[in-house]
C-alpha cells in the first residue's frame, strides 16, 4: 500500500471506536511479544467471525484519545520484518501478518500491522490457546465461537474414500488375519460372535470397510504391496534410514502396505540396543533399553495415522546411531500445541483421518483417548531421558526420541523429585536443551529453586539434590487431578441447583496452582466445562452468553 493510502485508513480507524478488528496501543518503546501473539489471534479470529478480511493492530496511537503519540518499537526495519517469522512460530499452520507497514507523521511513528482473518474452519491458536475479544478486552476464544469456526467447511475425511474398482482380492490375507487377532484382542466380549463373521462382516465392524465397499484405510492397512497403486499419488510408503553421527547413510528400506504388517517390520530394523547408565552412588539402574517399545510404536503409529496422504509424502523413520530416532510425517499437528494435549490431557476433538484413526483404534493401534503422546513423555520421564522434541513447522510433524541421558543433573532432578509434575519436568527438559524460558516459566522454576543463572544461560541448580522442605510450597503449585475438580463442581451444582460460569471460576480459581496465569486458568476451566458437557454430566438451561449449568 502508498503512504497516502495508509493515512486513509488510518485515519478512518481511528475516528471510530476499537472494537473486536481494531486495536490501538501505545507501544511507545518496546511492547511484549506475547501479548502481541494474543491479540494476532484474537484479532484474527474474530475478523472472520465478523466477516472482514483482515484486522489491524496498531502501535503509536493512544488508546483513549486516539491521537498520534509515537512508536519506538524495533525502529530497525530488519528486526521488525523478523517479526512474522517469529509470530508463525507459534500459530496455527505458521499463520503470519499480511504486511507490517511505517508510517511517519510529525507528532511520530505508526506501525500498522495487517492481520489476516482466520481461514475458513481453522481457528487460529497462538502457542495452543485460541483468543477472541470481548468488546476492547483480549480474552479466551469462547466454545461457542471456535465451533461456529469450524463448521464453515464441510468436512471431508480423505481415509473414508471410496475405492470403486478395489475388492476383497486387493487385500492382504495375512494382514486380515492379524487385524482380526487385534480386534479380538482389543474386544475380547466380541470373541464368541467373531467366530461366526465371515471376512467382509468382520471388515465393516472394524470399521476398515463401508457396507463391504473397500475404502482407503482399507488398502493403507491391509491392501497388498501391489495395491498401493489405488491411492496414487499419494505414497503410502514407510521410508527407514539408519546414520551414523557424521549424518552419513549406513543403511534404508522401504516398506510399504499393508501397514499393519509393515510396523513390525520397521521396528525390526531398528536397533533397540541396552543403554548402560553411569552408575552414580548406586541411584542408576544398571541398564535398560535406549527407546521403550511402546514409545517406538505409538510414534511410528500416529505417522500413520495423521499424516496428510494428499500431500503424496513418505513418512520417515531416521536412526541415528546410538543417539536417537526421529519420526515425520506430512501435515499440520491438528491439537496446534503438543504441551496442551500433554500437561491440560486435552486430546484433539477434530482429527485429519477420522476413519483412518478409528479403525487403528479398533485394531490396538493407536489411542484416541489422547493418551499416547504423553505415555512417551512418561516413558522418557522414567528413564531419566530428555523429553520428546515436536517441531511442527514446515506443515509436517517431526518428533525425536533421545535414547540416552543428556544432561545429569536433569537425571539427579527427576531422581531426588518424584513429586514434580510433567509440565514441571518439561521445563526443565527446556533449560537442558538450551530453550528459551517465558517469564512466568523462569519465575516458576526459581520459585521452586530449580534452576541458577541468569537469562537466557539458565541452567539446572546443582544444589537441587539436597532440597527439603518444599512439600507445602509444591502442593500450592501442584495441578491437582482433573476429576478433584469436576466433582467440586458437581458437588456445588448439587447443592445450588444450577451455577453460572462466574460462580464456577469463584469455586475453581483458587485451586488451580499459583504458577497459572489468569488466562491459563479460564481456559483449564473452560476445557473441565467442556468435558463434563460432552460427556452428558451437565448441560446448558441457560444461553451461550449467560449459561446456566445443571445436572444431566
Amino acid at each position: 500500500m502508498t503512504q497516502p493510502e495508509l493515512s486513509e485508513i488510518l485515519l478512518q480507524l481511528r475516528s471510530q471506536s476499537e472494537n473486536e478488528v481494531v486495536e490501538f496501543k501505545e507501544a511507545k518503546k518496546d511492547y511484549h511479544f506475547e501479548k502481541i501473539g494474543k491479540y494476532f489471534s484474537a484479532l484474527s479470529n474474530e475478523a472472520n467471525l465478523h466477516n472482514k478480511p483482515y484486522a489491524w493492530l496498531v502501535f503509536g496511537i493512544a488508546d483513549k484519545s486516539k491521537n498520534i503519540v509515537g512508536s519506538n518499537y524495533r525502529t530497525i526495519r530488519a528486526a521488525l520484518d523478523s517479526l512474522k517469522g517469529e509470530i508463525a512460530n507459534k500459530t496455527t499452520n505458521r499463520i503470519t501478518f499480511i504486511d507490517i507497514y511505517e508510517c511517519s507523521y510529525p507528532e511520530g511513528r505508526v506501525i500498522m500491522f495487517q492481520i489476516p482473518a482466520a481461514p475458513q474452519g481453522i481457528p487460529v491458536a497462538w502457542d495452543g490457546h485460541y483468543y477472541g475479544r470481548d468488546g476492547e478486552e483480549l480474552a479466551p476464544l469462547n466454545l461457542e465461537e471456535i465451533e461456529r469456526i469450524r463448521k464453515q467447511l464441510q468436512y471431508t475425511d480423505w481415509s473414508a474414500g471410496i475405492i470403486k474398482d478395489a475388492t476383497l482380492d486387493d487385500l492382504d490375507p495375512i494382514a486380515i488375519d492379524v487385524a482380526r487377532q487385534n480386534y479380538k484382542s482389543k474386544f475380547p466380549d466380541k470373541a464368541q460372535d467373531m467366530a461366526n463373521w465371515d471376512t467382509i462382516t468382520f471388515l465393516n465392524k472394524a470399521k476398515i470397510t463401508i457396507k463391504g465397499q473397500i475404502t482407503r484405510t482399507a488398502i493403507i492397512l491391509l491392501g497388498k504391496e501391489e495395491s498401493e497403486h489405488f491411492l496414487s499419488p499419494a505414497e503410502i510408503k514407510i521410508r527407514w534410514v539408519l546414520k551414523d553421527l557424521h549424518n552419513e547413510d549406513k543403511d534404508y528400506e522401504i516398506f510399504t502396505c499393508p501397514f499393519i504388517l509393515a510396523i513390525d517390520k520397521v521396528y525390526a530394523k531398528i536397533r533397540n540396543l541396552k543403554y548402560r547408565y553411569i552408575a552414580e552412588a548406586s541411584l542408576f539402574p544398571e541398564e535398560t533399553l535406549r527407546y521403550e517399545p511402546y514409545s517406538i510404536r505409538e510414534a511410528l503409529n500416529n505417522c500413520i495415522a495423521h499424516q496428510d496422504y494428499k500431500m503424496g509424502g513418505r513418512i520417515n523413520v531416521i536412526e541415528i546411531e546410538d543417539e536417537e530416532l526421529i519420526f515425520t510425517n506430512y501435515g499440520s499437528f491438528i491439537p496446534g500445541s503438543v504441551e496442551r494435549v500433554v500437561i491440560e490431557d486435552a486430546p484433539e476433538e477434530h482429527y485429519r483421518n477420522r476413519f483412518l484413526a478409528t479403525a487403528m483404534f479398533n485394531l490396538k493401534m493407536v489411542d484416541t483417548a489422547g493418551g499416547g503422546i504423553k505415555k512417551i513423555f512418561n516413558f522418557q520421564r522414567q528413564r531419566l531421558f530428555p523429553l520428546p522434541d515436536y517441531d511442527l513447522t514446515g506443515n509436517k510433524v517431526k518428533v525425536t526420541i533421545t535414547g540416552k541421558v543428556l544432561d545429569m543433573d536433569f537425571a539427579r532432578v527427576l531422581i531426588q523429585h518424584k513429586e514434580l509434575s510433567l509440565d514441571e519436568i518439561i521445563l526443565l527438559d527446556k533449560v537442558q536443551k538450551k530453550k528459551k524460558l517465558t517469564l512466568p516459566e523462569e519465575k516458576h522454576l526459581r520459585n521452586k529453586k530449580l534452576i541458577e543463572g541468569r537469562k537466557p544461560n539458565y541452567y539446572i541448580s546443582l544444589n537441587v539434590a539436597g532440597q527439603t522442605g518444599q512439600k507445602a510450597e509444591y502442593s500450592k503449585n501442584r495441578a491437582l487431578d482433573k476429576g478433584y475438580y469436576i466433582e467440586l463442581i458437581i458437588a456445588a451444582i448439587k447443592q445450588h441447583k444450577r451455577l453460572e460460569r462466574k460462580d464456577i471460576d469463584e469455586l475453581l480459581w483458587n485451586k488451580l496452582p499459583e504458577w497459572m496465569e489468569d488466562h491459563q486458568r479460564k481456559i483449564k476451566i473452560n476445557n473441565l466445562i467442556s468435558e463434563m458437557r460432552k460427556k452428558s454430566m451437565i448441560q446448558n438451561k441457560g444461553n451461550d452468553a449467560k449459561p446456566q449449568w445443571v445436572l444431566k
